[in-house]
């Protein structure tokens, strides 16, 4: 079944101002709807091709890139620790399998668990000293390949233009609202 909305957009204070961005946007016309699925396509595909390239390197040693992805969300949190339902926020993975994935990064001694006192169900993870030197190390190698991947595809006005332009698209998710549920 397909739904269509009727937007109704405020009078600008002047001719020129635009609406807000917390305002609703008008739905977008067939060549915004092709332009924005390509630009999406060419992202996905890039990112697809580029995480390829990075999982063929040999920099991870007995680290894969999750777990790795782990450690390095975890060397930019206050205290270098978080809760396990906050470190899930920005994983691609279910909150079982990161949970699976922490216990085995704490029996090698990379991450330390333990139970918060205001919450005694959650679960605080905390980069062990031995898990923020593998960080480190591992973390420099994968900055040396990712300048050789995408350092040499673009110059650097061109990295600080996408740069720009993928974290206003990050940082808009938050104002565009949820589509309805189909179910």
């Amino acid at each position: 079944m397909r739904h269509t909305a009727t937007v109704t957009l405020p009078e600008p204070t002047t001719p020129s101002a635009p609406p807000p961005p917390t305002e609703p946007r008008p739905e977008p016309r067939g060549s915004d709807v092709r332009l924005a699925a390509e630009a999406w396509e060419s992202l996905f595909r890039a990112q697809v091709t580029l995480m390829r390239r990075f999982q063929a390197d040999d920099i991870w040693r007995d680290l894969t890139m999750r777990e790795y992805d782990v450690l390095f969300t975890l060397s930019r949190a206050p205290g270098g620790e978080l809760r396990l339902r906050d470190l899930n926020e920005g994983m691609l993975l279910a909150q079982s399998s990161l949970s699976r994935m922490v216990e085995r990064l704490e029996a090698r001694g990379l991450v330390e668990r333990s139970v918060p006192e205001d919450d005694a169900r959650g679960t605080l993870v905390r980069l062990s000293a031995e898990g923020a030197r593998r960080q480190r190390e591992t973390g420099l190698a994968h900055v040396r390949t990712i300048a050789e991947y995408v350092g040499q595809a673009l110059d650097p006005a061109e990295l600080e233009q996408l740069r720009d332009v993928l974290d206003r698209l990050r940082l808009a998710q938050s104002r565009i609202p949820d589509r309805p549920s189909s179910r």
